[in-house]
Formats: C-alpha cells, sequence, structure tokens
C-alpha cells in the first residue's frame, strides 16, 4: 500500500471529514469491505441537533430525501467572487455587505424599474421549498431554500412580445468580492433562462436557506434558483434582471464554450470533457449514486424540451 507524507497530499486526496464520519455511510462500506467490526465504533452524528431543518407539510415540488445540513450547505460552495476553492467563500464573505440593496429591472418589459431588495419583496409570499441540486463537478446537495417564484415578478412587470430570454447579473465589487480581482472569468457574472424555463414554478427567487437569510457565500441577498439545472445556472447577488429577445451569452459560456452550454440541463448521458456526470456524490455520503436526468425534476420540465437534441443543446 502507498501511504502518500504530508508533503505528497493535495486538498482534493483528503476525504473529507464530514464523508468520513457519516456514521450510516461508514459503516455499511466497512462491511462492505469484509472489515470486521469487533466492538461497537461509536461515530459522531452527521449533524448536530440545531442543524436538522423542522420539516413541515410537505410541499408539491419539496423532494422527501435527507437534507444536507447547515454547515454543509454554507461551508462548501462555489461563488468564485469569493475564490476558486469549495471554502473560499465561507472564509472570504465576511466583508461583503448585502444591505442596503438595490434590483434594476429592465429591458423588453411594459414596467422597468429599480427596486429596494425591501420594496421588491413585499408583494411575495415567500415559502421554503427543498430542492435537490446539482453541481456539474459531480456533488450534490439537498437544501430547504426560501424565497419565492420568480414567475410572479415576471408577472409583474410585464414582459413584452419581444421577450424570449431572461438575463441575471450578479453585483460588481472588487473591493469586498476579492475573486474578481482575478481575470479567469470575465466579470461581472452574468447568466439565463428562456423565459418558458424562468416562468417554470420550480424557479425561485431565494432570500434565504434554513429558515434563516441567505449568507453572503450562499449568495446574499438574492439569488436564482433552477433545480433541474446545473448548480452555476443559481447567479448570486443579483443586481439586475433584464428581458431581450436575443439568447444571452453567459459567464461560462464565455469561459469554456466547449464545456459550458446555455441550458446546462442535468443530463447524465453528456460527459463533461474532464469528467463524466453519469454519478454522483451527495455531501455526507460514502457512496456515490446514480445521476437523474433534469436532476430528478424530468416529469415537470422535459416537456419544456421536447424535440430538442439535449446533445447539442447542452
Amino acid at each position: 500500500m502507498l501511504i502518500k507524507q504530508s508533503d505528497d497530499l493535495r486538498s482534493s486526496d483528503i476525504t473529507p471529514e464530514h464523508l468520513y464520519f457519516n456514521r450510516r455511510q461508514f459503516i455499511a462500506a466497512a462491511s462492505a469491505a469484509g472489515i470486521g467490526l469487533a466492538a461497537e465504533i461509536v461515530l459522531p452524528d452527521r449533524a448536530k441537533a440545531e442543524d436538522r431543518w423542522p420539516r413541515g407539510k410537505k410541499g408539491p415540488y419539496d423532494t422527501d430525501e435527507e437534507v444536507s445540513t447547515y454547515k454543509e450547505i454554507t461551508t462548501y460552495n462555489n461563488f468564485y467572487e469569493f475564490g476558486v476553492d469549495k471554502s473560499d467563500p465561507a472564509q472570504n464573505a465576511g466583508t461583503f455587505h448585502p444591505k442596503p440593496w438595490s434590483v434594476q429591472i429592465e429591458g423588453e418589459i411594459k414596467k422597468p424599474a429599480k427596486y429596494n431588495l425591501e420594496d421588491l419583496l413585499k408583494p411575495y409570499k415567500i415559502e421554503d421549498r427543498i430542492y435537490r441540486m446539482r453541481c456539474v463537478e459531480g456533488w450534490s446537495m439537498v437544501i430547504p431554500w426560501r424565497g419565492f417564484s420568480l414567475a410572479d415578478l415576471i408577472r409583474k412587470v410585464e414582459p413584452t412580445s419581444k421577450a424570449k430570454y431572461v438575463t441575471f447579473e450578479t453585483v460588481y465589487r472588487p473591493s469586498e468580492m476579492p475573486g474578481q480581482s482575478q481575470r479567469f472569468l470575465k466579470w461581472p457574472y452574468v447568466e439565463g433562462l428562456r423565459l418558458d424555463e424562468a416562468l417554470h414554478p420550480l424557479t425561485m427567487l431565494v432570500t434565504g436557506v434554513y429558515g434563516k437569510d441567505l449568507p453572503n457565500q450562499n449568495g446574499a441577498p438574492l439569488r436564482l434558483v433552477v433545480p433541474w439545472k446545473y448548480g452555476f445556472k443559481g447567479i448570486k447577488s443579483i443586481v439586475k434582471i433584464r428581458f431581450t429577445d436575443q439568447e444571452p451569452t453567459t459567464t461560462w459560456m464565455l469561459a469554456g464554450p466547449d464545456e459550458y452550454g446555455f441550458y446546462s440541463n442535468v443530463n447524465p448521458e453528456v460527459d463533461h470533457p474532464r469528467w463524466s456526470q453519469k454519478t454522483e456524490r451527495r455531501i455526507g455520503d460514502f457512496f456515490k449514486r446514480k445521476t437523474l436526468p433534469f436532476n430528478g425534476y424530468g416529469d415537470l420540465v422535459a416537456s419544456m424540451y421536447s424535440g430538442m437534441d439535449l446533445r447539442k443543446y447542452f
């Protein structure tokens, strides 16, 4: 057996503590490997009691899968504005100021305006939804979001007949977001949806997680969640929403057009050029699981892509 010394190790070689100390998965793995457990192995529970999500009545779009812990959700993040490592957002987001906040809504709509966030939220029913979320790198979480349907906002601003797409833009503050001082992406971050995707009832504008306001590292104070697409479509810290008749070129399309397409639907049959998408590892689990088409939401969203070649329109 080759045992790596400390100076040979990379962060990717180290099993995360929360994976190693998963009681159920670890014991199952040990049994499958034929490891005899001569005495009871006492492993700490995956989540502290205060991190358990108080699940109420299941909503029409909620998954009934086990919810990831608050610590997992808030310390293992992709938010490149704060750095490229998964731990960077939690470590570097403390200097970001999400209040006061305003959102400019413009383009092919009848009621363009700039809204203070508090005024923007007033008309809408804020609710909790528990969604599976899938990252293109092969990991996933189950997250209890708090927010409202993007469709409600869209109907309020009244798109014109020319509106076919919706684009979103992240705030640009290099003094508070150290990653924006680097040039590995074109800033500010831009994402987009087709109008029918934006109007789908699964699509949310999110203001909180775990019943609390969004932490900075999770996209405070306002972010997008589209659970049947890869996580990078969920743009964070939104300051501009624009309606247009042209398909937008998004940030990751510019950065890697052969790797990241506009649609970014979860499709296990389309591999990323550098890794397979056929399996995923749920944060907190020991074993991988099969990746579900459209992240398991196919019965709700697949009809929007009827007749499309989802290998071409990836």
